[in-house]
């Protein structure tokens, strides 16, 4: 699924090179209160705060969704002249005001300056307007959004000044945007080089796109509200919100069918004009939030937005793919507490089914061309609720429904299809109220973090897993990472409120409401955008105290390096091998070592080994080579994966060894080998030749830099034979 350019190896070479600044990762912190908000940025009324995306050069995209229209547009956007990856340790706030002359010039920040890059309507280069939903057949506009959703810079410059950005359109059907953007030096803004919305088509078009992420790999992951609580429904055409499927049918050219929509949906090839789309079927079918995909490329934490909903956990089969693996659904039990304030829950995970993309499309297929022809009432034309409740029980080998008997299901096509309702009958957490935004990043790795913009329904009806008090002003939640990557707790950090019934809006101006769209930053902050109509204005905010670097004791050692075999003539290759030994690493991480051996005195190298995917404390790298009698030095660093990946110009040595040794039955002494000692047994001898060395022994960043060159010229050179 990602591509790896061939001198891959060649650019993460060269950091050894640079001057390696500390690693910073976060701090666990405790009682965090809300003191810790400062407001930076306020929306127009009925805006909401959509799209909140950080690139690598820490430009902060952020959108405002369905303003009042006679007002002001919907908008795409960015702050520009601020680094939002480093900011300060107090960042100016923005004051609270209800002055029409404040609310109506537009968006408003207390740091950097806002552009407007895009907004609803205006005409793009490749044809049709900012928002325009287009038939697939005949082009013919459908409507025009006013609902720009999740951003998504992915860069084309290796700087980072000239990309795409891609936006999600939040309707039915949805819409995609791609802008081709590049930073103006003079201007210190952005310039437009070409705009279109996409076609979407090749999967049979998006049902509400929402917020979003970014992969590890760097491909945009949009989401899809699926907005459909009950599938029996879809093709009734007396429901209420069935206009919504006719403008799907009208955007397809036929009646579409449900379960082609409720997914991730990632980008490839998102660098180029023509980029591919993929539905990710084997995350489950529910109305997605968006998805955090953890360091290892494997696990990823899922939100579903909506009421009684479920929180969802997915283990892909292989890092970096998520085509294929495991969906869970997380199940709560709530501390001797109902104060929403302050109770958390323990969580055990539910194991769903494992399955693909392709599989479960086979069985989406089998649910075409069904119509409103074939709706009759009383009856399901898709996959029933007895379907699930047999499902489960052959699952769980337990009579669920009290009839006598054990139901059976030849295939998990539920759990798939029907996961919110599938999570439930497994005895799931299904009491979740308007799950919104969750949030990690990598540099801060202890939390990830989770907004529900409304506390209430089933999660305060006094039933079930979950019953707390409520709060409509919403609750942020932190879920505390443990080994591999699992969540095991969530508790509460930020209570929006006071909510005062009576008030024209509810929820106190200097305090949150209506949590929705969540970043974490790399110092361990978080900036929290809202979604509510309790504040005459939505907000941005950002929570939290810059966290204190975590020092780094990981380790790596170099064992001795012995003598394997001695060869008869004196003149030709010796075989030695050295083993390299790892510890105190960081559960969860995986790491790189990169190792070379190089000759006293000279600037050509000998041997370059790379060890990868490193994870275990203990693990050992051993390796054999031949050289020449001499003297030489052997260099191992350490290096976290994740960091070499998403930062290779900042990336940190974490631990670091350099050693000489003697090759030959002689000794070496400042660097000159001599034979003047008793020889050894050959082949049967071994000799601890390692001796660690001054920093003086190190090779000169300039040799370092040829050997990394050499070595880029000899992949060039296998690469084109």
């Amino acid at each position: 699924m990602r591509s790896k350019p061939a001198l891959f190896f060649l650019s993460i070479g060269l950091l050894l090179a640079l001057n390696i600044s500390p690693f910073v990762v976060a701090e666990d912190r405790e009682e965090q209160t809300p003191e810790l908000l400062t407001r930076i940025m306020m929306m127009p009324p009925e805006a909401e705060v959509t799209g909140m995306h950080i690139d690598a050069n820490g430009n902060f995209f952020v959108n405002a969704m369905h303003p009042d229209e006679n007002k002001y547009k919907a908008t795409i956007g960015v702050i520009n002249g601020i680094d939002w990856n480093n900011l300060p340790e107090t960042v100016p706030e923005l004051p609270s005001s209800s002055s029409e002359e404040d609310f109506w010039h537009g968006i408003r920040t207390s740091y950097g300056d806002y552009q407007v890059i895009l907004q609803s309507g205006d005409a793009l280069t490749e044809g049709g307007f900012a928002g325009g939903i287009y038939a697939a057949d005949d082009g013919a506009q459908i409507h025009l959004s006013k609902k720009p959703d999740y951003n998504a810079f992915v860069p084309v410059a290796a700087d980072g000044s000239h990309g795409y950005l891609y936006t999600a359109w939040e309707d039915r059907p949805a819409g995609l945007s791609q802008l081709e953007i590049e930073w103006n030096t003079t201007s210190s803004e952005w310039n437009v080089l070409s705009s279109k919305m996409l076609n979407l088509s090749s999967i049979n078009g998006g049902w509400v796109f929402c917020f979003g992420s970014m992969s590890p790999w760097g491909s945009p992951l949009f989401s899809e509200e699926l907005y459909f609580d009950d599938t029996q429904y879809w093709n009734d055409d007396s429901f209420r919100y069935h206009s919504d499927q006719s403008q799907l049918e009208n955007y397809l050219g036929h009646y579409p069918n449900p379960y082609d929509y409720g997914y991730i949906v990632e980008i490839e090839d998102a660098s180029t004009t023509e980029p591919d789309f993929i539905k990710h079927l084997a995350m489950g079918r529910f109305s997605h939030e968006n998805a955090a995909v953890m360091p290892d490329e494997r696990t990823v934490y899922l939100t579903d937005d909506g009421y009684d909903t479920v929180l969802f956990k997915f283990i892909a089969d292989t890092a970096g793919d998520l085509s294929a693996g495991t969906l869970y659904a997380a199940q709560v039990a709530q501390d001797d507490t109902k104060d929403s304030a302050i109770t958390g829950f323990d969580v055990e995970w539910v194991e769903m089914a494992a399955s693909s993309n392709s599989e479960i499309q086979n069985w989406i297929d089998q649910y075409d061309g069904i119509t409103t022809e074939d709706f009759s009432g009383g009856q399901n034309s898709y996959i029933t609720d007895e379907e699930i409740n047999d499902w489960a029980e052959g699952r769980l080998n337990e009579d669920l429904n009290e009839d006598g008997t054990v139901g059976y299901a030849p295939d998990d096509r539920v759990a798939f299809l029907e996961s919110r309702k599938a999570a439930a009958a497994l005895g799931a957490s299904d009491e979740w109220n308007k799950m919104e935004g969750v949030a990690f990043n990598a540099n801060a790795p202890e939390n990830l973090y989770l907004a529900m913009s409304n506390i209430g329904y089933g999660m305060s009806d006094g039933q079930g897993d979950i019953d707390v008090t409520q709060n409509s002003c919403g609750i942020v939640y932190r879920m505390i990472l443990k080994g591999e990557w699992d969540v095991k707790r969530i508790e509460p950090v930020i209570s929006g409120g006071p909510y005062t019934s009576s008030a024209r809006y509810e929820c106190d101006v200097n305090n949150l409401a209506g949590p929705d769209n969540l970043l974490v930053l790399n110092d361990g902050r978080v900036l929290i955008g809202e979604d509510t109509s309790k504040h005459e204005s939505n907000m941005v905010w950002l929570w939290g105290e810059p966290s204190e670097p975590l020092e780094r004791n990981e380790s790596l050692t170099m064992n001795s390096v012995h003598l394997v075999n001695a060869p008869l003539n004196k003149e030709s290759s010796w075989n030695y091998s050295y083993q390299a030994e790892v510890n105190n690493l960081q559960v969860g991480s995986s790491y790189t070592a990169i190792l070379f051996i190089k000759e006293v005195g000279y600037d050509d190298w000998k041997g370059l080994w790379w060890w990868e995917n490193i994870a275990v404390d203990g693990e050992q790298y051993e390796h054999t080579f031949s050289l020449q009698r001499g003297c030489y030095f052997i260099n191992a660093s350490l290096y976290e994966s994740d960091d070499l990946r998403s930062d290779v110009k900042n990336a940190t040595v974490l631990s670091d060894t350099n050693s000489e040794f003697a090759v030959g039955t002689g000794t070496c002494t400042d660097g000159v080998y001599s034979e003047e000692v008793q020889e050894t047994n050959g082949a049967d001898g071994t000799q601890d030749d390692t001796k660690e060395t001054n920093d003086d022994t190190l090779p000169g960043f300039g040799i370092l830099l040829s050997m990394i060159a050499m070595l880029g010229a000899a992949l060039i050179s296998t690469r084109k034979k």
